[in-house]
């Protein structure tokens, strides 16, 4: 009797994936693929997972659900037994937030899912339909939770998360004053747009809040971004990251950031590359534009595969050396680290991660967080002594 999760994607299907796992419980041998729509290669990987699974086990019940199998791309695989939909899978997990497992250092918990916007690249919106928001009493109650059963940092995740109804700011708020035991709360990728001032105020003031922003850029030009159909323009988002970084210093912002969108000329990326520099991005995810069937994006004049490749390379070694020199600034510095469960690897609280030089003796201790001072980098990961 075994249910085997293989998750793909983003934080919450962390948090979706552990929670059809437990739904699963007590099945006889069956293999969950949680899959990822984003990019064509996303759905190329997952598939790749089905197939290695079925040559593996081929007697065991393989399973697919998420993103990708909602939109249809593993409808003629003779290897699944079952395609699990968005409204099958609503119907499993119930109104409660899913979460992730004890078996991370921290809690991903789902407060919102589903997304209202129409951005022209995206087709979680087709794959996850209307915006939902989890009610509050449910998620305090699945923080509790986590807290209880040893898990200091919780991250808030959604879809659309500052879309979460009434008020994400009001969530957060609540978190914090009812579950006065959980020391880090950290928040999943944001809209530039959405970050209203009670939010900011959170952000920028509450020290329980992580000091780790992480927006959802997807490009640094203001005719692309229109093109996108986002909401937000680049002055925008350097105003908000300017804000916060004046009452916060030390707060780390991330960013996904598309290269080579449809359109997108070298001008055009080059605004792109300089947002890097404009909102102080030291933790970026980089995605080389993949055209999926169905949005609006795909239609559009494409710029080709090669030249999305090529500029999101471009934009990765610039991202990578501002980290480098951000990580720079930290060495010799008293950070508090979460541990995570192997007892050797961490995050400080602007998330940079940190490689311990002596790892925890006792494994029990991992999941905790203790003090360390910041001995040296490799360029992407600090180097720490336990204090």
């Amino acid at each position: 009797m075994s249910v085997e999760l293989r998750n793909f994607g983003c934080r919450l299907n962390l948090a979706e994936g552990e929670a059809l796992r437990q739904a699963y419980a007590g099945a006889d041998d069956v293999i969950l693929i949680n899959s990822c729509a984003v990019t064509a290669e996303a759905e190329r990987q997952a598939r790749q997972a089905i197939r290695r699974a079925a040559r593996q086990r081929p007697e065991a019940r393989i399973i697919a659900t998420g993103c990708a199998a909602e939109m249809g791309a593993f409808a003629t695989m003779p290897e699944l037994s079952a395609i699990v939909t968005g409204r099958e899978r609503r119907a499993l997990l119930g109104p409660r937030p899913a979460v992730s497992g004890a078996d991370h250092a921290r809690a991903f918990i789902e407060v919102q899912n589903g997304c209202d916007h129409d951005c022209t690249f995206c087709i979680t919106t087709l794959a996850r339909g209307e915006s939902r928001s989890i009610a509050a009493e449910l998620v305090i109650e699945a923080v509790r939770a986590a807290v209880d059963r040893g898990q200091h940092e919780v991250i808030l995740t959604g879809v659309d998360l500052t879309s979460y109804a009434p008020s994400l700011a009001g969530l957060v708020a609540r978190i914090l004053a009812e579950v006065p035991a959980l020391p880090r709360l950290r928040l999943s990728s944001l809209d530039p747009e959405e970050v209203d001032p009670a939010l900011e105020t959170l952000i920028a003031d509450e020290p329980r809040v992580m000091p780790h922003l992480h927006l959802s850029l997807q490009s640094g030009d203001p005719l692309i971004l229109k093109r996108m159909k986002r909401r937000h323009s680049p002055e925008q988002a350097v105003r908000l990251v300017t804000r916060l970084k004046a009452r916060r210093p030390d707060i780390a912002v991330g960013a996904d950031l598309i290269a080579g969108f449809p359109t997108e000329d070298d001008a055009m990326f080059a605004n792109t590359l300089a947002a890097l520099d404009d909102c102080d991005v030291v933790l970026a995810h980089i995605f080389p534009y993949s055209p999926r069937p169905g949005t609006a994006a795909a239609r559009m004049p494409q710029s080709g595969r090669a030249i999305a490749k090529a500029r999101a390379a471009t934009l990765r070694a610039a991202a990578d050396a501002r980290k480098a020199r951000w990580l720079d600034t930290l060495v010799g510095t008293q950070q508090r680290l979460l541990i995570e469960r192997d007892g050797e690897t961490g995050r400080t609280e602007n998330f940079a991660a940190v490689r311990l030089e002596a790892p925890l003796i006792n494994r029990d201790r991992a999941g905790t967080m203790i003090d360390a001072r910041i001995t040296g980098t490799d360029g992407s990961t600090l180097s720490a002594v336990r204090i």
